[in-house]
């Protein structure tokens, strides 16, 4: 089988199984098993495929069909213009959290100038490190407490900043919230779970049945880690410092009410992603 007909017959065996854009599917699943990029996919278009490829293939074709996520199954998500290493033991990085990355650089663009010293930032719940890479790569006078409660998360934070070459840059702690956190910082940059307990089985198939579920859950009314994080922020961010949170749709009214509950002078405002919801509250101080 050449590598048309492979893209034209994997394409197709996606469709049927609910896989919305097919062809771009298959073509990066094709792309794996045979080592090719997608240029020369095309151009190779009467390659032949050996039999392990074609097996490879099969397998991989498997795998999507009981909707794991492409991400998982290529180990790579691209971020901010970055490839990332991914796999099932880290959330997937998300287009909109983008936002939360533009939001801190510029923070630290405003601020560092009056600084005597490096930019203090706290990435907390980093995951795969994504926000952490992305701010040291764009803001590198600045020093980045990464954090995360997940031991083997961090294993693949520490495989992107080897990659990303921000080892000296970046450091990971493992820990709950801001509990690790060695000093107090300018910046607080969070992507922590907000979905609530009872809307996970809803999710789409690649989200529910495959994401890591303490990376999702917020508890019952979605904010359990986002309230804990305000409780434990006063004594960690300096004074002038800032905060910046991803949020679920329609939760700024009660964020605002746990803001105005622990920082009563602090100023707080909105920012919307793509689709024009509310997805990142800054909390100034």
């Amino acid at each position: 089988m050449n590598l048309d007909r492979a893209l034209h017959k994997s394409a197709l065996v996606l469709a049927k199984n609910g896989i919305e854009d097919s062809h771009t599917e298959a073509r990066l699943l094709l792309g794996r098993v045979t080592n090719l990029s997608q240029v020369q996919i095309y151009t190779q278009l009467e390659q032949t495929l050996s039999t392990d490829e074609e097996d490879r293939l099969n397998e991989l074709l498997v795998r999507r069909i009981k909707r794991e996520p492409s991400a998982y199954i290529l180990n790579h998500k691209e971020f901010y213009g970055i490839d990332f290493y991914v796999d099932s033991r880290v959330l997937i990085p998300r287009p909109e959290t983008e936002l939360l990355v533009d939001a801190a650089l510029e923070y630290a663009r405003n601020r560092s100038p009056y600084l005597k010293r490096p930019l203090l930032v706290a990435d907390i719940g980093t995951g795969c490190g994504a926000i952490a890479i992305c701010l040291a790569l764009n803001s590198p006078d600045s020093k980045i407490y990464a954090i995360d409660i997940s031991p083997s998360a961090l294993e693949v934070a520490a495989l992107n900043c080897r990659r990303q070459r921000v080892t000296e840059q970046v450091n990971l702690l493992a820990g709950d919230l801001l509990q690790p956190l060695p000093e107090p910082v300018d910046l607080i940059v969070a992507n922590l779970p907000y979905v609530k307990n009872s809307d996970i089985p809803d999710l789409n198939p690649e989200v529910a049945g495959f994401e890591p579920r303490a990376a999702l859950d917020g508890g019952d009314r979605g904010l359990d880690c986002i309230e804990r994080l305000l409780q434990q922020a006063e004594t960690r961010i300096i004074a002038g410092g800032c905060l910046f949170i991803e949020i679920g749709q329609g939760q700024e009214e009660e964020i605002g009410q746990l803001i105005r509950q622990y920082f009563k002078d602090a100023t707080s405002s909105l920012a919307r992603d793509y689709n024009g919801t509310n997805r990142v509250i800054k909390i100034a101080l």
